[in-house]
This record gives structure tokens, sequence and C-alpha cells, in this order.
């Protein structure tokens, strides 16, 4: 597997574990659950759920991307599979970020977060379209003279 591949994964994955690890922590630090009404328990229970639910999951699909992209024993096509998942989940953040952006009271972290974003989701793209269209040896023609350049 290609060098450059193997550190943009590794680059990617260890954003995508920070952001989960960093995410665990963001309803404290921004005090998502004084937004709430007091009385919808169910909701604050959801809003937890899916916070850890996702959180775990960004911290799982980073591992998971890593041991197989490291790992000997791994297919390319397993490889594939992931960090296509991982493209489709990066990506689908970028479009929210466009889309309906956060941090808009501070352009500076809305613009920090679509770019971290974007820079994330360039490094699994570019790992993806390595391993789905890897150099391809090209043989001259029949009768066609080598050319070397020095």
């Amino acid at each position: 597997m290609n060098l450059l591949v193997k550190i943009l994964v590794i680059i990617g994955n260890s954003a995508s574990i920070g952001f989960g690890i960093w995410h665990f922590f963001v309803p404290q630090a921004w005090k998502w659950y004084s937004y709430i009404d007091i009385n919808a328990t169910e909701l604050v229970a959801a809003v937890r759920a899916i916070n850890a639910f996702f959180s775990l999951s960004l911290i799982l699909f980073g591992i998971v991307n890593i041991l197989l992209i490291y790992e000997d024993k791994s297919n390319r096509y397993s490889i594939i599979v992931m960090l296509a998942a991982t493209c489709i989940l990066w990506l689908t953040r970028v479009s929210f970020q466009v889309i309906y952006p956060q941090g808009s009271l501070y352009p500076s972290l809305q613009y920090g977060m679509l770019s971290a974003f974007v820079i994330v989701a360039l490094c699994y793209l570019f790992s993806l379209l390595s391993m789905l269209f890897p150099k391809i040896p090209v043989q001259p023609l029949p009768g066609s003279r080598e050319i070397t350049i020095c």
C-alpha cells in the first residue's frame, strides 16, 4: 500500500478519533441541556444517547480504519468498504456545514470547522480513490521507442 495513503489515513483517523473524544464533552462545554425545557427528560436522554453513539462511532471508525490499513491480513475490499463509509460520513458533515453552518455567531469558528471537515474528508477521499484506482503500469505500444528523460 502507498505510504501517502497510510499517512493520510492516519491523519484522517486521528482527527476522527479526536473529534469523537472531544464530542463526549461538547454537551457540558456548550451547555446543550440549558436550551432544553427542564420537563423534557426524554429529549435530554435522546440527545445524550445520540451524542454518545455519534462520539463512539467516530472513535470506532478511526480505530477500525487504522487497524485495516496497518494489518497485513486485511484485504483490499474491506479497506475500500471502510474508507467509503468513512468518506460518506465526512462528506455528509461537510455538506451540512455548508448548507446549515454551525458556529455562525463566530465566523472564524464557522470557517475553521468547515476547513477541518474538508481536510479530514479529503484525506479519506484521496485514500479511497487511491485504493480504487491503483497505478496501472503503462506498457509501450509495439514498435514504439522508449524515451528516457534525464
